[in-house]
């Protein structure tokens, strides 16, 4: 230990009026209109998000219960999906790509905090999740992530470092267990 104390009693805000004002205003937003709204209505949560600087498409799903910290960084492409109560916290980019799947309860969390220095300033790092991946129920994805197209990442996994695409990986910290490969019809079924 260096004898040095931590101290964040004067450590500016990392967020400008703007950001403050704006996040304001989405709040109110998200715990109203988005909030409200009936579950399968996905264009007008989308158009919501869009009217607040997410780069959404209209074909997206993000789900009433989804949080979504600031639109402005969010990024997702047709038939991603924001599932039941994920919490995307991006105070960086956040980039989903099409066909990919974020279950319910996932936090995506956009940003850590500098433990070596004495106010602990934030520290915004994107993260990025391809197409066609799975993030199963209740993962935890680290800041400055990349998970690749078509990766499956199991239920209940923290990410720490980059995943491959096209694998399917689990564990805390999650790590690649086997290719993922795509098949037409369920092994076992009848033809």
């Amino acid at each position: 230990m260096s004898g040095a104390a931590v101290d964040i009693s004067s450590a500016p805000s990392p967020h400008s009026t703007t950001n403050r004002v704006l996040r304001l205003a989405w709040g109110v937003v998200q715990a109203t209109a988005f909030r409200w709204s009936p579950r399968p209505a996905h264009r007008w949560r989308a158009m919501l998000l869009r009217a607040f600087g997410a780069r959404v498409s209209p074909r997206a799903r993000v789900y009433p219960t989804a949080r979504v910290w600031g639109p402005w960084n969010l990024e997702m492409g047709e038939f991603a999906t924001l599932g039941d109560r994920v919490d995307c916290y991006c105070v960086d980019v956040v980039r989903i790509g099409a066909h990919t799947t974020v279950s319910q309860y996932s936090y995506l969390c956009g940003a850590t905090h500098d433990h070596t220095l004495r106010d602990i300033p934030l520290r915004p790092m994107p993260i990025v999740i391809g197409s066609q991946a799975w993030v199963a129920a209740d993962v935890f994805v680290a800041p400055g992530i990349t998970i690749g197209d078509g990766c499956v990442v199991g239920a209940r996994s923290s990410v720490f470092r980059d995943l491959p695409e096209w694998t399917v990986c689990i564990g805390s910290p999650a790590t690649p267990i086997k290719k993922r490969e795509l098949q037409d019809q369920p092994q076992g079924a009848p033809r």
